[in-house]
């Protein structure tokens, strides 16, 4: 399996991703990278009864990781950047949050800007999205390069606490669309 991790994500990792999307108050939620399911797990705990949930994951091994943990998550084999084709096929027009799961810092500069793009094309105006990043990632150039393209592209960019417990540390990303 290839991933940007180098262990998964911690449940505290999860419980702060998951509260900084309001995922609890969200009506349709798009997750960006499922990876095992760590945070798939948590958003479907917390998410309202009849809401909407879609995981994109371009990986197959992590897509059937997904889907065993969490049996009753729709989870598709495909690119973040075609989200709006999902959405189109949900017969849903925006979504409330994207909580995203990506390794940024390892994509090259075009395939974060086709992500992005496609983030700000399905949010809805004042919607959510979610990144977590690792703390040493805020001095490395990649690092520099996701958070810029974060404040260039979204209204209101603010960063979280650390979670120490997480291995490596990491931190919420909090991103908001104009209203």
């Amino acid at each position: 399996m290839e991933t940007g991790a180098v262990a998964a994500s911690s449940s505290g990792l999860a419980e702060l991703i998951t509260d900084c999307a309001s995922v609890s108050a969200a009506k349709v939620v798009l997750e960006f990278g499922s990876g095992t399911g760590v945070f798939t797990e948590k958003i479907l705990e917390k998410m309202l009864d009849d809401g909407v949930f879609l995981a994109l994951e371009v990986n197959p091994m992590f897509v059937e990781a997904t889907k065993k943990r969490c049996p009753g998550a729709r989870v598709v084999h495909d690119s973040a950047a075609r989200a709006r084709q999902h959405l189109d096929q949900l017969g849903v027009d925006y979504c409330d949050a994207i909580v995203s799961g990506l390794p940024w810092a390892s994509f090259p500069d075009a395939l974060q800007n086709e992500i992005l793009d496609a983030a700000l094309d399905v949010l809805k105006p004042g919607g959510t999205f979610v990144s977590f990043a690792y703390l040493q990632g805020l001095l490395l150039p990649p690092g520099q390069r996701f958070r810029r393209k974060l404040y260039g592209r979204f209204s209101q960019v603010e960063r979280s606490r650390t979670v120490w417990s997480n291995i490596p540390p990491a931190f919420v990303y909090t991103a908001r669309t104009r209203r």
